[in-house]
């Protein structure tokens, strides 16, 4: 599902080039479950950034199911976000215009996959149930946060990237949410591969990869 061979990623600094990601190389395998840990500042976001499609490496290749995404022009990358690839991001990114059931369906109705009965099983799941109609301003951080997460699971990808999904919720809802993202993995083949410091979390994937000074150790 995911091949990373030899990325480099540098980005402009007060004294010229500032290298980020020194000759990543990594696959990842349909259904498998990735962790992405280090220090902050080493790397982890942007390389996630860049299997998203998010941003082009300076060197190497990344390839999403076949697909060297690192070739693609915007409008190629954006087609595979939208098809294939999930990523939730540490900001929520809501449209404050929307209600929360129609932040949940967003994505999975760009990609033509809409199913309401899978949101509102997730919004259940989530514990955003009640909160359908109102909107991300009248949200709790931590539920504009599992709103985020809903709205990406709703569409079903292939490779699900998160980076710090957790991060603004107390334990017991990170667990559930970890296990949401768990089975929706399971239950699809999805590859998930995801930023976190938390070992606890980590400990819960199936294997883990350590970053240090742009590369892994």
């Amino acid at each position: 599902m995911l091949r990373v061979t030899d990325v480099f990623k540098s980005f402009d600094g007060p004294d010229g080039k500032l290298p980020i990601l020194k000759g990543i190389s990594l696959t990842a395998e349909a259904g498998e479950t990735v962790a992405l840990t280090g220090e902050s500042g080493s790397g982890k976001s942007t390389l996630l950034h860049l299997v998203g499609g998010l941003d082009q490496p300076d060197a190497g290749s990344i390839e999403v199911d076949g697909q060297d995404i690192s070739a693609l022009d915007d409008a190629g990358r954006a087609a595979m976000r939208r098809n294939k690839i999930g990523v939730v991001f540490q900001q929520f990114n809501l449209i404050p215009s929307l209600t929360v059931a129609s932040n949940i369906a967003f994505q999975a109705r760009l990609a033509g996959r809409e199913d309401k009965a899978w949101s509102d099983d997730l919004a259940a799941r989530m514990g955003l149930s009640d909160q359908l109609s109102k909107y991300p301003e009248q949200l709790s951080g931590g539920q504009q946060q599992r709103v985020a997460i809903a709205r990406t699971l709703a569409a079903r990808p292939s490779l699900l990237l998160a980076d710090e999904p957790t991060g603004n919720l107390d334990e017991a809802t990170a667990d559930a949410v970890m296990d949401l993202m768990l089975e929706l993995a399971a239950e699809t083949n999805a590859t998930l591969m995801m930023v976190t410091h938390s070992e606890r979390l980590a400990g819960r994937l199936g294997r883990r990869l350590h970053l240090r000074a742009g590369q892994i150790t």
